[in-house]
């Protein structure tokens, strides 16, 4: 096991030992931390299954897209609706709180891996033709749009993170221009991944194991079990179960038929996982 290896594996457990304890009492240093866990063990974990410039990559533009968009949503009301932050997230660069997009990076790079495995039964499908790349980033998309199906009514109802000018919408009182927001940027985010993949393809450092690939399905896996538990109103909370657990279980059944084979190498086509004969 590499260093690299025992610090995203620290960071994983320490974010799923915070997220828990977020359960008991959700105060805003909890908030803080579990998010910065979440980021940094992503981040490792990207490293290590990617390289360190994809990763890298990665980190930049999903954190700064992510903080545009938000920026632009909460002054001008652009992709989510009109809302304005509290204080509940903790500091803000502008009118944004820091962890926001923090937490773009790491849904995006979660949702990233999730749908490789579930399409192409491997973490990352390499260098890919446009039509396919941009079909893989929907499907990441609505993987993250997934998690915000609980997580939404959570922050907004219960945590009050931030203050929607319109409480009318058709999902406990969020619009579905706020679900096209969350859609829209993650697939925008993975999508400019993607095109960087042209000249920076995936180069890990190492062979990785099913344990090192299971990092990212388990960080999302925490999510949508602290959304089971503690989802606000108490009808997320089968929500969350059914749409994270579908996708999870693909993602899940696609890690098990993969077969030890680093896709790293430009290619025209994504060079799917050698199976057993």
């Amino acid at each position: 096991m590499t260093q690299l290896n025992r610090v995203t594996y620290i960071l994983l457990l320490a974010f799923l030992a915070v997220t828990a304890a977020r359960g008991a009492s959700d105060t805003t240093l909890l908030l803080i931390a579990s998010s910065i866990l979440m980021f940094a063990c992503c981040w490792t974990s990207a490293t290590h299954l990617l390289g360190a410039r994809p990763a890298a990559n990665f980190v930049v533009i999903a954190t700064s897209v992510g903080w545009f968009a938000e920026e632009m949503g909460a002054n001008f009301g652009w992709f989510f609706g009109d809302y304005h932050y509290t204080n509940v997230l903790g500091p803000t660069l502008g009118t944004t709180p820091i962890v926001i997009p923090l937490m773009w990076f790491a849904l995006c790079y979660t949702a990233y891996v999730l749908s490789n495995l579930i399409v192409w039964q491997t973490p990352s499908d390499g260098v890919s033709p446009l039509g396919k790349g941009l079909v893989l980033s929907l499907l990441a998309a609505l993987l993250v749009t997934a998690y915000d199906l609980g997580a939404d009514p959570y922050m907004v109802f219960k945590l009050k993170a931030w203050i929607m000018v319109k409480t009318d919408g058709w999902w406990f009182g969020e619009t579905l221009q706020g679900f096209f927001g969350w859609a829209t940027v993650s697939f925008t985010i993975v999508f400019l991944f993607r095109l960087t993949l042209r000249r920076w393809a995936p180069t890990p450092k190492a062979q990785f194991s099913k344990f090192d690939m299971g990092v990212p399905l388990t960080v999302y896996a925490g999510s949508m079990v602290f959304q089971m538990c503690a989802g606000t109103p108490v009808e997320t909370r089968t929500i969350a179960f059914f749409a994270m657990g579908i996708p999870l279980l693909c993602a899940v059944c696609g890690l098990q038929r993969w077969q030890h084979e680093v896709v790293a190498a430009p290619s025209d086509e994504p060079v799917p996982a050698r199976r057993a004969a």
